[in-house]
């Protein structure tokens, strides 16, 4: 690929409304604040990124707004105007003496890969290695104020082709529930519990009560930089665990394997700082026999088209949260939407590139906030 010299960056802010409130343990989502980036290269090239951050310090530490301040005053110094090979030497130049702030640099890291994939003439999924020409889809329910709520959404998803149910739980909202929803949509539906942070050990009597309703996973059950307490549970329980919040690093995915603290990893790829090290728990995952998926943040359809490329590597063998467009947006950013046919998301590939077409239009019409970054 020829080496490229990123000349200016610009950091936009959007709001999106979501179609319908997202709730979690920790909080609800109706509107999305989203930060997009525009990538200018001295080429003439440009690409357009996403920094997944959200509103409150109540997934990772990291906000939109943190994640502006970083990008404007020291992500964005250390890439513009030098001249990158490939973007997978980004990841430590950023780390270099520069601490956290993840979902930060990778906004600007992904937007390089993507760039870099723009002017080697190629998709993103095929220059990061990626085989799939579609991948399954799975949708994530927020949580739901009755088991019949559940059982409705849950139910329509499936309808829909949805090839995993991801449920959001909390104490008291947990096992009646799944047990609820497993009775109705019968033993071959593909559910899953994600609870974000929300149980301690002194939980373990009732997390364990969920195995019998052969769930595929139980996701980050505890506290989000935990390792050895989910060893001590992951013992207690048969359901495997899936730790997304704990992985932020290769680090930590080799800590979780050595410690046998869970058998899944969700990746995303802005909580671990990007793709280099997206693309170094997946190959480590796949040597080791331990199954990944792509989770969401509630991106726009421009952060989905990253999302979309990681998950055709061969390692991501189980759905992950590539919801199409018209799940969450009344429109999206980009043409066309992401839609799913059959449960499956096709892998864009006939173009160079992110795949999709981004509505600069809209974005124009739409953003509260802009600055330059040159």
């Amino acid at each position: 690929m020829p080496s490229m010299r990123i000349d200016r960056i610009t950091l936009r802010e959007i709001r999106l409304a979501l179609k319908e409130p997202f709730r979690i343990s920790s909080g609800v989502v109706q509107e999305r604040r989203i930060m997009l980036l525009e990538l200018h290269d001295a080429s003439g090239a440009t690409t357009w990124s996403e920094c997944v951050a959200g509103e409150l310090p109540n997934y990772s530490s990291e906000t939109i707004d943190t994640a502006w301040l970083a990008i404007s005053q020291w992500v964005a110094p250390r890439v513009i105007g030098r001249e990158i090979a490939h973007p997978g030497e980004l990841h430590e130049v950023l780390e270099r003496d520069f601490r956290e702030h993840r979902m930060a640099k990778a906004g600007v890291e992904m937007g390089c890969w993507g760039l870099a994939a723009t002017l080697a003439g190629q998709p993103l999924a095929r220059f990061i290695g990626g085989t799939r020409t579609q991948i399954a889809a799975g949708i994530s329910l927020g949580i739901q104020a009755s088991p019949a709520a559940l059982i409705e959404k849950a139910g329509a998803a499936l309808a829909e082709g949805y090839r995993k149910v991801k449920i959001k739980i909390e104490p008291g909202k947990d096992v009646e529930w799944l047990r609820a929803a497993r009775a109705a949509l019968g033993s071959d539906a593909h559910l899953m519990a994600d609870a974000n942070n929300a149980y301690t050990l002194d939980d373990t009597d009732r997390l364990a009560a969920l195995d019998e309703l052969d769930l595929m996973m139980i996701e980050q059950p505890l506290a989000h930089d935990d390792l050895v307490r989910h060893a001590a549970l992951q013992r207690s329980l048969r359901t495997p665990i899936c730790l997304d919040e704990t992985i932020t690093s290769l680090d930590r995915a080799q800590d979780m394997i050595a410690l046998k603290s869970g058998r899944i990893i969700n990746i995303k790829a802005g909580r671990v700082g990007g793709f280099a090290q997206s693309l170094a728990i997946h190959d480590l995952c796949e040597s080791q026999g331990i199954p990944v998926w792509c989770g969401g943040m509630l991106e726009s359809g421009i952060g989905r088209a990253y999302n979309v490329a990681l998950a055709s590597l061969p390692n991501f063998t189980l759905p992950g949260d590539v919801s199409p467009s018209a799940r969450y947006w009344a429109r999206d950013v980009v043409n066309p939407e992401w839609t799913m046919k059959n449960g499956m998301v096709t892998v864009p590939l006939d173009v160079p590139g992110i795949g999709v077409e981004v509505d600069t239009a809209m974005i124009e019409s739409i953003t509260v906030r802009r600055e330059v970054l040159a």
